[in-house]
């Protein structure tokens, strides 16, 4: 083989090669869109998460503020009529002393009358919630659910600490007590 034959042999080798490279570049240039594709599809995935999470809490903060606004709702259901019950409570007590100086007179149906109206009074309230806090002579005494107007010595050892005498009735209005019962305590 002369050089003319080993020229013209690299001179066809030549064009095979740059034709492999050219199909080398012509396979990177087709990876690089899919590489550009999949980090746009990551992309738009992380976007996706993104306003999903934003979506999940604004849901669940309308959510509490439902859960919220409904419980205050009812809360202001039930004592909506609180300062109406509250003015009425004297009263009540006025039927009660009524009651107890009537009891007294010998004119019985007048006793009938008037407890017939303090019942209706009383089961009125009752109907709206007011329920009085059952205090009687010798209970234990709680500071958050009495009031001590007065400490007097104790007549027997047993009601040192205890309540000795109710002065006035308490009431609750639903779970809130609207008025503590007025107490006289043993010391």
């Amino acid at each position: 083989m002369n050089n003319k034959d080993k020229s013209e042999e690299i001179n066809e080798m030549i064009p095979e090669d740059q034709e492999i490279q050219d199909e080398l570049e012509l396979e990177s240039d087709l990876n690089k869109p899919q590489e550009e594709v999949k980090s746009i599809e990551e992309q738009l995935q992380e976007d996706l998460d993104r306003e999903k999470d934003k979506f999940l809490r604004l849901f669940a903060e309308f959510e509490n503020y439902k859960k919220r606004t409904t419980k205050e709702r009812m809360d202001l259901f039930k004592t909506a009529g609180q300062e109406v019950i509250v003015s009425l409570l004297p009263i009540m007590d006025d039927f009660d002393r009524a009651l107890k100086e009537i009891s007294k007179s010998t004119d019985k149906e007048l006793f009938k009358g008037v407890d017939l109206i303090s019942n209706k009074f009383k089961e009125t309230l009752k109907s709206k919630g007011l329920e009085e806090i059952k205090t009687k002579e010798g209970d234990a005494f709680d500071a958050e659910v009495h009031d001590a107007i007065t400490q007097i010595p104790a007549p027997h050892k047993k009601l040192k600490g205890k309540i000795i005498d109710v002065v006035e009735k308490g009431f609750k209005l639903g779970d809130k007590i609207i008025r503590h019962p007025k107490v006289v305590v043993g010391n």
